[in-house]
């Protein structure tokens, strides 16, 4: 039975395209026994703001030595203060109110020791609670892969029976296309172009912030602007 599947690490709050490829799968895993890398998505996201996209990003110390699934957040006082500005910016978004209580069980309602656990926890509730997406949701850390690069990732595919990969774009530069034919596995790399302009709080649009922007704004209707505008 044809199974595809996307590999991925969690982000913080991801933006649209994030969301678009978990839909696109059978099967996503969150690939957190990774390094961790600092300043990168992990632990940050933007957000609009009258003064265009602002950083909202999660303390987690300065050690590289970590994988993903490693990383502490160094403590909790960053949790309001992310709420109270999502609050300032967006309280005048329309669907505010509808999402609030979940920004507030997020940020007011639990104290989160590792990122890896507020990232997923945060993106398996979006997809499945908002968007509507039945995807279903596993863990590399499950699979003890041994392998690395593009061989780790084959290692996993078979590991799961996929006969279709969904990549992000940047991973081809080490995935090899002919290693996945030999394995029964056809490879697509996702495509972010061609999605469209949305209603945004304070101009000029600004397509690269988190997911929220989109919620906020257009509520249910966030997963009609997550497809390119020739298939809406």
């Amino acid at each position: 039975m044809p199974k595809s599947v996307a590999i991925l690490q969690s982000n913080y709050i991801p933006w649209k395209g994030y969301f678009d490829l978990i839909r696109k799968v059978d099967l996503f895993i969150f690939y957190d026994d990774l390094q961790y890398t600092k300043n990168d998505w992990r632990n940050r996201n933007k957000i609009k703001t009258p003064m265009g996209a602002r950083w909202l990003t999660i303390p987690c110390g300065s050690s590289w030595n970590r994988l993903i699934n490693e990383v502490r957040v160094d403590n909790a006082s960053w949790q309001k203060k992310h709420f109270d500005t999502l609050k300032q910016h967006y309280a005048a978004a329309p669907y505010w109110k509808t999402y609030a209580p979940f920004l507030e069980e997020v940020y007011l309602g639990e104290n989160w020791e590792y990122l890896s656990d507020l990232n997923q926890t945060v993106i398996k509730r979006i997809s499945q609670a908002f968007l509507g997406i039945t995807t279903e949701f596993d863990n590399s850390e499950r699979y003890h892969l041994t392998a690395s690069k593009g061989e780790r990732v084959l290692q996993l595919l078979e590991r799961v029976g996929a006969t279709h990969y969904v990549s992000g774009p940047a991973a081809k530069s080490y995935l090899v296309e002919d290693e996945f034919v030999t394995r029964g596995i056809t490879l697509e790399f996702m495509d972010y172009a061609g999605y469209p302009k949305y209603p945004q709080l304070y101009p000029p649009f600004e397509p690269a912030v988190t997911i929220l922007d989109m919620l906020l704004n257009l509520g249910p209707a966030t997963l009609e602007y997550m497809q390119p505008a020739d298939k809406r």
